[in-house]
């Protein structure tokens, strides 16, 4: 049973090639039905007087991809910023390089899902109040599927949806890095990792890309 929460310690000793395995093995272990016990009273009261998170998580909004149950994780474990389509802005940008910089976190994870929503309304072009601006942010991702996928560029085209959701996460991570230089010099020095990868509905399994 999981009692322990990360404290500094722990946290300064992680590498982030350790941290994406020990989200990956949380992934096998959802996958197979043996998700860890928790005795959250103990981790709710270790985690009162600070938090030393291993991960931050840019996940979408997704109600089918719980992104604490899907990488078996527990209270203090990850850092999760979730909005439809799983981009980058200026307010989860600074809230990564909070999670990095100032908390100490050695992972970023990009994790896009398959059959999303936002990119499916990306690929229609749909219109339609706040939405329109938020589905602007996926449209270089549709634009890039364009030109690798054959048959209609819409939500119809399984393939075209699919390589959307790999390019929308791939696109992300590549702005990240452009707009954060925060970000971009910690994985240069090799303090954390910045990687992508996409949640199968089928399956529960994470695929790296």
């Amino acid at each position: 049973m999981k009692s322990i929460a990360i404290n500094k310690e722990m946290q300064a000793a992680l590498t982030p090639s350790a941290v994406l395995q020990d989200l990956l093995d949380g992934n096998t272990r959802f996958t197979g039905g043996k998700i860890q016990a928790v005795d959250n009273s103990a981790l709710v009261n270790q985690t009162t007087t600070g938090q030393y998170p291993k991960a931050v998580v840019l996940s979408c909004i997704d109600s089918r991809v719980p992104v604490e149950t899907v990488l078996d994780q527990a209270i203090g474990d990850i850092f999760v910023a979730r909005v439809a389509g799983n981009f980058e802005n200026v307010d989860i940008l600074g809230s990564m390089e909070y999670s990095c910089k100032v908390a100490g976190s050695k992972l970023v994870l990009v994790l896009g899902h398959e059959a999303c929503g936002a990119v499916k309304a990306a690929c229609d072009g749909v219109e339609l109040g706040n939405i329109t601006a938020l589905l602007n942010n996926i449209m270089p991702a549709v634009h890039m599927s364009a030109e690798e996928v054959e048959g209609e560029a819409n939500s119809t085209n399984k393939a075209f949806v699919a390589a959307t959701v790999a390019n929308n996460v791939k696109l992300t991570i590549q702005r990240i890095r452009e707009k954060s230089p925060i970000l971009k010099e910690m994985e240069d020095n090799g303090e954390i990792q910045i990687v992508g990868g996409v949640y199968n509905l089928h399956s529960g399994k994470v695929e790296m890309l």
